[in-house]
This record gives structure tokens, sequence and C-alpha cells, in this order.
């Protein structure tokens, strides 16, 4: 098997605890103020990528784990999580604060970053929780043309290039059977993320992280897709009371459920 150069991308999204608030003009989620943090499925992506080096399950070896990200100067922080957890570098796309990346956009810069890094394995989160699209790791995967494995509970590695990914569906599970080049997106049963430790922290300042543009790959961010609206859910009502089963009928009926 040739030697593995893992890219994982990761992205900087409101942490996973706070309840996002609708901004006052509607148009997107308050996030001025909010505590930020790694989009969690991308936690997974970049501990999966540190126990293949750890635990030597590539038969030829993990050359080298870099982590990309877009977004502004404050992403540097997820970055930098991700090198405490034990990616060897990493890549900040700079982005102006406020400025959201369409899926395709992330897609093709993630194209670019594979030719430029050389990189035969990509292992992203299948989701970020923000906007919930599901679409970047497909649509790279398209791009490259490279087989792709998607919603990964478990990775293996056998003889001549090839990656065996497990994945949960209805009823059961599925295992899929690719050649490298790959892409691979993560799901939540794949894998528990490490704690940075403070001694990994310390050594992730000193790990070497470059910052591009978009410019740089000869992007632009361009926008398919308008939000008219964002609005809060309405609040579910509360529910009632009946005496007997006489009382529950008729409220049935009243309801025209029955």
């Amino acid at each position: 098997m040739s030697a593995l150069r893992i890219l994982v991308p990761v992205k900087r999204v409101i942490d996973y605890a706070v309840k996002p608030r609708v901004n006052k003009a509607q148009t997107g989620i308050e996030t001025a103020g909010v505590k930020h943090s790694m989009n969690p499925f991308d936690e997974l992506s970049v501990e999966e990528s540190v126990r293949i080096r750890e635990k030597k399950r590539a038969p030829g070896g993990v050359e080298d784990i870099c982590a990309i990200s877009a977004g502004p100067a404050k992403a540097q922080d997820v970055l930098r999580t991700a090198m405490a957890m034990g990616a060897d570098r990493g890549i900040l796309v700079e982005i102006k604060d406020g400025e959201e990346l369409e899926p395709l956009t992330v897609a093709k810069m993630l194209h670019k970053a594979v030719e430029q890094q050389k990189s035969n394995l990509v292992i992203l989160g299948k989701q970020s929780i923000d906007d919930d699209a599901c679409q970047t790791g497909q649509m790279l995967a398209g791009l490259l043309g490279w087989s792709q494995a998607t919603q990964a509970s478990k990775v293996e590695f056998g003889d001549a290039d090839t990656i065996l990914v497990t994945k949960e569906v209805d009823g059961g599970v599925e295992t899929v059977r690719g050649k490298l080049p790959m892409v691979v997106t993560t799901d939540l049963r794949l894998n528990e993320p490490r704690y940075a430790s403070l001694p990994n922290i310390m050594k992730a300042k000193k790990k070497k992280l470059d910052k591009v543009s978009l410019a740089d790959f000869g992007l632009q961010n361009e926008k398919r897709l308008k939000v008219l609206k964002v609005m809060e859910p309405p609040a579910r009502q509360g529910g009632g009371k009946v005496e007997d089963v006489g009382g529950l009928v008729s409220k049935l009926k009243e309801l025209g459920a029955l």
C-alpha cells in the first residue's frame, strides 16, 4: 500500500452545546459573542487519521496528516486543536468574518488543496452542524474522480491500496471496498475523539500553519443560493387532559383524527 498523505478538512462552527438564536435581521444565526469550536464530525476525522498512524493500521504507513480550514482568523483555533490532537500541520484559507462558503466552493477549494498537497486520502465529517448540507465530501469525490465512502462507522485497510468502510444503514450495516486515492466521510460511531492535552497544545503552537486565500487557489466565493429569511420554529402547543376513554375518543373526533 502507498504511504498515506491524509488531508483532514475541519470547520469552525457554533459549539454543539449552544442553542442557536436567529439574528434580529432574520438573515441567519447570531454568531457574535457565541462560543465556537470544531465541528463534531470533523473531530472524528482528525481522531481517525491520528489512530491510523498510531495503531499502524495502514500497511504503507502515514507520511503526513494536514488539517485545512476556511474561515476568519479565529479559525486558527480549530486548526491548532487538530494539531494538538496529532495533525502534523495546518492550512487556513482566510475569508472575511461572517462570510460563508457554499459546499461546492468548499469542494473546489479542497480539490485544489489535494493537488497541491499530493494527498491520496481525504477524511472529513459527513456534515457540519451549522448548515447540515452533507454535500462537500460527495462533491469533492466527484471533482477528483476518486472512490468515495460516506458515513463511515469503521475504516479498515486491505492489500493493494484497498480500504474497507463500514456504515450503518436501515436494518443493518453495509461494507464497501474502495481503492486509493479515496474520500471518506465520518459518522458519529466511528470513534471517541481525544481531548488535547496541555503538552500537546503547547507543541501545536510550534507546528507549521500556512495562511492562504481563495485567490491563491484560483477561486472566488461564488454564490448560487440566497437565504430569503430565517425564522425560529413555532412554539409547541401544550397538551390537554381527558377524564376517560370516552373523552379521548371525543377529542380525537374533534381534531379529525377519527
